[in-house]
């Protein structure tokens, strides 16, 4: 059997009709991007996450690097985040001229830890940047305090999270401002790049629109340096068919999620994702932890399963930020689960067949990996 890590596929044919028939009134009416789709789809994606500003952007990274542009973060700024993440949350930092400053996680959720923040912060520290990842909130409420306490900026990283909800409290609206990515593989995807930034204040939403395109209000006026951050009107096209179906599609998630926590508690040597008690997951991802991962991810693709690591080198240990003098043992939590996380196929459309024969494999190369160890002879100690 294949099971995939994500099945685009099976997610397209039983909307294809209307996503041709959107692309298509687009390339009729030949307005490619800021057009009417654009215009729309901030709407109906505000209205659906609670905020009251939704500002569609080109790409995941532009919405994080566009968030603290608004902030006015810049140059011999901190900015603290995680190094248990895709490398845009540093890397916008980096973009903006600030410096990246790494707390370890939560090694349960894989979230920043609040209690490890405030003993970061310096006299140049402008924002705190926690990462929603996975499809699960970061603890928001200490965070929250710590930053009007300390007067920080909270830009999210809801990338990994569309439809979670903290403590009731949908993501994307908790801080100040907060970033979407709509990679195609994401529980909301285009078919293509595109990204939002979400706020409910309305001077920061009128300053993204401005960055977004060049700094203008108006053609050839330029009124901030700002970016090419526009998206363009066939992926909002597209995902305007696609949010209406979202909460149907994280429902699906959240029961697979529960399907596999079963069939996995007959393989004890593997780890299920913990779901915190303030959290409502979306399972962007299905993460365990598994001893001997790299070896298990190898027989998973023999067999078919398309396992994944996200994420096998932490931010803080990358070659591109080497210059922020990190080193190995920095970030403890963050380094073991870069060594034992392992991502499991997960997708609304996947299968009960699907998931068990997941398991099984599973199953498999634990029991083949006890036979091995206990077919090895045993050496005579001599007197």
């Amino acid at each position: 059997m294949n099971v995939p890590l994500v099945d685009l596929r099976a997610q397209y044919q039983p909307i294809k009709g209307e996503v041709l028939a959107r692309i298509s009134d687009v390339l009729e009416g030949m307005n490619l991007f800021l057009g009417a789709n654009v215009q729309a789809f901030e709407g109906e994606f505000a209205a659906w996450n609670g905020v009251e500003h939704a500002v569609a952007v080109s790409d995941g990274t532009a919405a994080l690097q566009l968030a603290l542009m608004a902030c006015g973060i810049g140059a011999h700024d901190e900015v603290i985040t995680v190094a248990h993440t895709f490398v845009a949350t540093p890397e916008a930092i980096a973009l903006v001229g600030a410096r990246p400053v790494f707390v370890d996680i939560d090694p349960r959720t894989y979230t920043i830890d609040p209690a490890q923040i405030e003993r970061h912060i310096t006299a140049r520290t402008r924002a705190i940047l926690p990462v929603h990842l996975y499809g699960q909130p970061a603890d928001m409420d200490p965070i929250l305090e710590l930053a009007r306490r300390r007067g920080l900026w909270v830009i999210e990283d809801a990338c990994q999270a569309h439809g979670a909800r903290y403590k009731g409290r949908p993501v994307g609206g908790l801080g100040h401002l907060a970033a979407y990515s709509f990679y195609y593989s994401k529980n909301l995807g285009a078919y293509g790049e595109c990204g939002m930034v979400t706020t409910n204040d309305a001077q920061l939403a009128q300053r993204v629109r401005l960055l977004r395109d060049h700094g203008s209000p108006s053609r050839y006026r330029h009124d901030l340096i700002g970016m090419n951050g526009r998206p363009d009107e066939l992926q909002a096209a597209v995902l305007r068919v696609k949010l209406p179906h979202l909460e149907r599609w994280n429902a699906q998630r959240r029961a697979h999620a529960a399907r596999y926590g079963e069939l996995l508690a007959a393989v004890p040597a593997i780890t299920p994702p913990h779901v915190a008690d303030y959290a409502e997951h979306v399972f962007h991802l299905y993460v365990v932890r598994a001893p001997q991962r790299d070896a298990l991810v190898d027989y998973l693709h023999r067999r078919g399963v398309g396992a994944g690591i996200h994420y096998p080198v932490p931010c803080h240990l990358q070659p591109s930020l080497c210059a922020l003098g990190y080193r190995p043992g920095d970030l403890p939590a963050t380094e073991q689960a870069a060594r034992e996380v392992l991502s499991l196929p997960m997708y609304a459309e996947l299968t009960a067949e699907q998931q068990a024969y997941v398991a099984g494999c599973l199953h498999d190369f634990y029991q083949r990996q006890a036979e091995a160890a206990s077919a090895q002879p045993v050496r005579e100690v001599q007197p």
